[in-house]
């Protein structure tokens, strides 16, 4: 199924039940894609504000949340620390063996992992996990193996489009909001 759908299928539901954990890329995903650095060797990166308090939602409703990248970088520490993101794997150069891991920490197996990814790196990982998931500005690769594909690019709310569909489906993101009085 790719994008958000006006009815989702049982199978769909079904899927969404099964998930307990969203591994995340971070370049590409979390962020454009763009390395932005400075003539001294700086680098910057831009996160999408929405997508961070998605994940803080997705914890709130009890359920974990990892990054998972090739490259490393102290902001992605920082901006993890931030989100109280505890399971952080930087310089992953082949990913499925650290995202098994990572999910033996976190006490998961993989049919109850979503992945969201964004290039070739990724491929393995999404198609190890219960749901695949491919940003929109994805690599033509891995939005051919994603069982669902964003409407939204990476860093331009594509986690928080993941997080608010699955939350739909296991029917607790609209009771996150309950009990607000705005």
């Amino acid at each position: 199924m790719r994008g958000d759908l006006v009815e989702d299928s049982q199978s769909e539901v079904d899927i969404a039940q099964r998930i307990r954990c969203i591994l995340s890329d971070v370049d590409g995903v979390l962020t454009d894609g763009r390395l932005i650095m400075d003539a001294n060797g700086v680098e910057s990166k831009a996160f999408y504000v929405r997508d961070g308090l998605a994940i803080k939602l997705w914890q709130r409703a009890g359920f974990a949340f990892g990054l998972l990248t090739s490259r490393t970088s102290s902001i992605v520490v920082r901006r993890a620390d931030e989100l109280g993101i505890a399971h952080v794997r930087q310089g992953a150069k082949v990913k499925l063996p650290v995202a098994r891991e990572v999910m033996q920490a976190m006490g998961v197996i993989p049919e109850q992992v979503c992945y969201i990814g964004d290039d070739l790196p990724d491929i393995p990982v999404m198609k190890a996990v219960g749901l695949g998931v491919a940003v929109a500005d994805a690599a033509d690769e891995a939005r051919q193996v994603a069982r669902w594909v964003t409407q939204a690019g990476g860093g331009r709310g594509a986690v928080r489009e993941t997080v608010r569909r699955l939350m739909r489906l296991k029917g607790c993101w609209e009771p996150m909001f309950a009990n607000d009085t705005e």
